[in-house]
């Protein structure tokens, strides 16, 4: 083992491993195509958080399970939520 080398991880040495015994082009467009894949998958969550926001500036009703940003489990209760008390008169 080589001291002065940081380690790569798994996955990086797999993909290593497999572009070893390709040719020279098939190593660049198959590293072409995993940076388009990561520049494809910013772009559409990109392409969906303007999409939310516009529909909130809009004020277009939002279905709470497609909302950007919701991860509990209380966001999704439903007809389950618990009801909002209205006149009550209490504090």
């Amino acid at each position: 083992m080589v001291t002065g080398m940081p380690l790569a991880s798994g996955k990086g040495e797999v993909l290593e491993a497999v572009l070893q015994f390709m040719p020279d082009w098939v190593q660049i467009a198959v590293l072409a195509l995993v940076v388009l894949a990561v520049v494809a998958s910013w772009g559409i969550k990109l392409k969906r958080r303007i999409a939310h926001r516009r529909a909130v500036r809009q004020g277009v009703p939002v279905h709470a399970a497609a909302q950007y940003g919701q991860g509990r489990g209380a966001d999704y209760l439903g007809v389950y939520a618990p009801q909002q008390r209205q006149g009550d008169g209490s504090a």
